[in-house]
């Protein structure tokens, strides 16, 4: 039907136009940024899901570099326990000679003049170990329970605990460690000093473990944030191949349409034609 008052051809082609200019932008919005999700219009559950994936994958970086430091942390401690292990060792060395019968009073002088210093290097281990400048051992991180966050959500911690055996290393630096003036003394000192090799070797042994567990924590990470990361990528990120043939349809029909569209103007011509 010719009409002069209403193009019908032209409200359609004008609708059609419309819908393939807004699917024409959001072609080209999705090939400039990259993401095939730039708002939540676009997909409102895929942005809600991508977001939560991210907030796991982020919150498994940083937990991954918490274990890194947890590991430094405990490396730098049991490096310190394992030179305080080479003192009580010399300790005990020189605690045997001095209580053989042979030893000469003189001997037993120049043996507690070695061993009273080292007993005071065992104290200076324990005050002075530190690790970001704060103190690790006497006083310090390790004389109570430590937590570490080894996960994206506040249920994922892990505890170390080897205040008791710093404790027993304190007690035995501060009152137990006694002298070498005598072979009575050196004598019962080597029973002590075997003790004080098993604390030191327990609260070694703890931090290995942790250090042995934070690397397993270290790599399960790395996996989960691995393949986070790909499904989140699965759902934000735009196929260029696909939206690259979905912009060029859309761009040709934008093209018909505004042809079409000046074509259809022109049909109130024939209106025009008919009163001649």
């Amino acid at each position: 039907m010719l009409s002069l008052h209403t193009n019908s051809a032209g409200l359609t082609i004008r609708n059609n136009l419309a819908s393939s200019n807004a699917a024409l932008s959001t072609s080209m919005t999705r090939l400039g940024t990259g993401y095939k999700i730039n708002s939540a219009a676009d997909d409102a559950a895929g942005l809600q899901i991508a977001t939560r994936l991210l907030a796991q994958t982020r919150g498994m970086s940083v937990a991954a570099q918490n274990t890194q430091n947890g590991i430094s942390l405990m490396q730098t401690a049991e490096g310190a326990l394992q030179e305080f292990t080479n003192i009580v060792l010399r300790m005990k060395d020189l605690a045997t000679q001095a209580a053989d019968g042979s030893t000469t009073t003189s001997d037993l002088t120049a043996l507690d003049a070695e061993y009273q210093d080292l007993v005071k290097e065992l104290g200076n281990i324990l005050s002075n170990t530190t690790y970001g400048g704060e103190a690790l051992l006497d006083g310090g991180k390790l004389a109570g329970s430590v937590s570490f966050q080894i996960g994206a959500t506040a249920a994922e911690t892990m505890s170390v605990d080897i205040s008791a055996d710093i404790t027993k290393l304190k007690d035995f630096q501060g009152t137990n460690a006694s002298d070498l003036t005598t072979s009575g003394n050196a004598s019962a000192l080597i029973s002590t000093l075997n003790t004080t090799l098993d604390d030191v070797g327990a609260a070694r042994s703890k931090l290995g473990a942790a250090q042995n567990r934070l690397t397993h924590t270290y790599n399960n990470l790395q996996n989960m944030q691995t393949n986070t990361t790909d499904a989140r990528g699965r759902i934000m990120d735009v196929d260029y191949a696909s939206e690259t043939a979905n912009m060029t349809a859309k761009n040709i029909l934008m093209q018909a349409g505004t042809s079409m569209l000046k074509q259809s103007s022109q049909m109130s011509q024939m209106v025009l034609s008919l009163l001649q």
